[in-house]
């Protein structure tokens, strides 16, 4: 009997739907013009120079904004101590610290897509500066002197509810019900306390 392979449906492992699948982003999902234009000239950057810095800020223009999370000008002024003459790049929005009140740290360049009023005044008034992307692109086509920063992603409160199921062993997850850190009332009796039968 031949037992030659023959061309009969499609090998698993080449070519399946999972195999086949994108898994990531090729052009943003924004219609937002400004974005579109800078994902044109991040493109151009990305293939005519040899800066893997130009990769990364096209992959994270594409980014959901889930996936760009924001960064206050405490974390900046933190991280851009002892930077001189460096520019902090953010791919995504910068927000104003009520909470940092010393504001000689914010004396910085600064390029993100979005930043809000606050935030802006009190680094103008520090003696920073503020850029777009494209100015950057003049400034520092290959990103020499630049320092790429983003937001914590697991700062969502949804985030909290992900990993093991609440109630069982050594589980911190959070459960949905209604008030869940403060009432007595909802998954924290019979399981969770040894006096309600047993504790986990």
């Amino acid at each position: 009997r031949d037992r030659s392979p023959v061309a009969m449906g499609f090998d698993k492992g080449i070519t399946s739907v999972g195999k086949s699948k994108t898994k990531f982003r090729k052009e943003p999902k924004s219609e937002n013009v400004y974005i579109k234009l800078l994902v044109k000239l991040y493109r151009f950057l990305a293939r005519r120079t040899d800066s893997s810095f130009n990769k990364v800020i096209l992959k994270r223009l594409f980014m959901s904004r889930a996936n760009r999370p924001p960064v206050s000008i405490a974390k900046l002024a933190k991280e851009m101590k002892g930077k001189a003459g460096k520019v902090a790049v953010v791919v995504g929005t910068v927000t104003n610290d009520i909470r940092l009140t010393d504001d000689t740290g914010l004396k910085f360049s600064l390029c993100c897509l979005r930043i809000a009023d606050g935030a802006r005044a009190r680094i103008l008034a520090a003696g920073g500066e503020v850029l777009t992307f494209d100015q950057l692109a003049l400034r520092a086509p290959t990103g020499t002197g630049c320092v790429l920063l983003r937001g914590p992603l697991k700062a969502r409160e949804v985030y909290k509810h992900f990993g093991r199921a609440p109630g069982v062993p050594h589980s911190s997850t959070k459960p949905y019900t209604r008030n869940s850190t403060k009432s007595r009332k909802f998954e924290s009796a019979r399981g969770r306390r040894g006096s309600c039968g047993y504790k986990v």
